[in-house]
């Protein structure tokens, strides 16, 4: 089809015209149908793919800005929603082995399923009481253990740097440092 055709049907069918729309879906659907067959999506996505983006043209054929580029328009969207479904495929995997299937129910039955949930949730709980007791500490000692945790570590020569303190006291402040959050976790059962 002719852009200007294209754009004379848009603005019959935007003013209600049905022969127009008619013509626009005769006229365009090739076009919608050679993009969504590049993406090689099976028979059932294809169908989906190409009615999804008729629908979304009729959804917004009153704003479209260009209506000569409604073409443009179409395979545009045509492409955005074969991606859609081409990456939601990724996150399935069909199959019709039956081992698979058996292996999946036989490692981890609804019991052990939620035995992992509740430990998960204690574990979450156990760390958020050790950061809360973290806080608790003192500046100082808050400080150097955090500087201390640092992924890759630093050196105690930086640690002295950063924080003032001599090269020598590092060891032992950070042993009295992790004593007392061990005894606020222990005098609060945290641990």
């Amino acid at each position: 089809m002719d852009r200007a055709d294209v754009g004379v049907l848009v603005q019959s069918a935007v003013d209600g015209d049905g022969a127009a729309w008619k013509a626009l879906v005769e006229g365009l659907s090739p076009l919608v149908w050679s993009v969504v067959r590049a993406h090689r999506l099976s028979d059932a996505d294809a169908h989906e793919v190409y009615q999804t983006v008729w629908f979304r043209f009729a959804q917004h054929l009153g704003r479209i800005r260009e209506p000569q580029k409604a073409g443009s328009w179409l395979a545009s969207t045509a492409r955005h929603e074969c991606l859609k479904v081409l990456k939601s495929l990724r996150r399935l995997t069909p199959t019709d082995d039956p081992q698979v299937l058996d292996r999946i129910s036989e490692d981890r039955t609804p019991e052990q399923s939620f035995l992992d949930s509740e430990e998960a949730a204690a574990e979450t709980e156990r760390i958020r009481r050790v950061w809360q007791e973290f806080e608790e500490l003192g500046d100082r000692c808050r400080q150097l253990l955090r500087v201390l945790m640092a992924s890759p570590p630093p050196s105690y020569q930086e640690v002295s740097a950063a924080l003032g303190i001599a090269v020598g006291s590092i060891g032992p402040l950070r042993q009295r440092c992790l004593r007392r959050l061990r005894a606020r976790l222990d005098a609060r059962g945290a641990l």
